[in-house]
């Protein structure tokens, strides 16, 4: 099996190297197992040798990908720094990659290597992942895919992609099962001390309020919730704010945001609550309060279902840290 990665001009080198030095352990790992090696990983580049991070590295490529004609997965690491420039730096890579997939190529996506993959078109109807930050930029930019909300990996008619930053090892982790073996994935997993079982990013996820629309009066209302979290509201109430009807200020806060308005004010109460368990000593009930809840079963429901945690859990993988420093 052809493994080809792609070193994007400007790539983020954490996340070149990688898939290609962990199919090369997924060998040595067969063979010490005492089958065949699978893969045969190269580098593929839109040059010979290609600029990484922000110059502090050089990818010598195997070959250029208008040469590959041919291959069975092709990975697509981000691109370091401003996105936009970084996919008009590699924008000549966007056709090859079309035709591969249509040659039967699988391709796969790492962290905000989604975005070089939707100017592809190869997404428009399909789910994704992505970094959890970029959320708001990347359904902007590409309305019509479905980027899921902290999903490590996602899958679609042999289209792989994966979250945020070390969520890009869970896919290569997949990846390495789905071709060879479990047994292999998890050896790799051990080797390189990866948890294989973490299926959601919600835990790292810092929630800064999805601001990135032109809705200004959605913005006052998000403003209300963010200052005023700890006390009760209605949707009524934040419908006179912008003097609409609650169904009309529904339709448009879930427009804008992407949330309804009591999905935000929940996004809202519970960062502040990891804010207080990662800053405090406190406990549960007091942060459950101090955050505006007073049910505590709800509370713990909305807390996992938001972050993949439960409060107890979150404290306990935070707040030693936190008192640490």
């Amino acid at each position: 099996m052809l493994v080809t990665v792609f070193a994007p001009e400007k790539g983020v080198i954490e996340a070149v190297t990688p898939p290609y030095r962990s199919f090369k352990v997924a060998n040595d790992m067969l063979m010490a197992l005492g089958k065949d090696p699978l893969f045969e990983v190269e580098y593929a580049g839109l040059s010979g040798y290609v600029s990484a991070n922000d110059g502090e590295y050089t990818i010598k490529t195997d070959r250029l990908l208008q040469d590959v004609g041919k291959t069975d997965l092709l990975i697509i690491p981000p691109v370091y720094g401003d996105i936009v420039d970084g996919i008009r730096i590699n924008s000549e890579a966007i056709p090859h990659i079309r035709q591969l997939y249509a040659n039967g190529c699988s391709v796969a996506s790492l962290c905000l290597g989604a975005f070089l993959l939707a100017e592809t078109g190869l997404l428009e109807g399909k789910k994704c992942s992505t970094h959890w930050a970029y959320l708001d930029e990347f359904r902007s930019r590409y309305p019509g895919i479905e980027v899921v909300d902290g999903a490590i990996i996602t899958e679609v008619e042999n289209i792989y992609s994966s979250g945020g930053a070390s969520s890009l090892w869970n896919l290569i982790l997949y990846l390495i099962e789905k071709f060879s073996d479990r047994e292999t994935a998890v050896l790799i997993s051990k080797n390189f001390a990866l948890d294989i079982g973490r299926s959601s990013q919600a835990v790292f996820t810092v929630f800064k309020g999805q601001k990135r629309h032109a809705d200004e009066e959605i913005i006052k209302v998000q403003d209300y919730i963010e200052k005023n979290y700890t006390e009760k509201m209605t949707i009524y109430e934040l419908a006179n704010i912008v003097n609409s009807g609650r169904r009309t200020f529904e339709r448009r806060f879930r427009q804008a945001t992407n949330n309804t308005p009591l999905e935000y004010i929940q996004r809202v109460r519970i960062e502040a609550a990891k804010r207080f368990f990662e800053a405090s000593r406190k406990n549960v009930s007091e942060v459950m309060f101090d955050v505006g809840y007073t049910d505590t079963r709800a509370f713990r429901i909305t807390f996992k279902k938001v972050t993949g945690l439960t409060p107890v859990e979150y404290r306990n993988k935070y707040a030693r840290f936190a008192a640490e420093v």
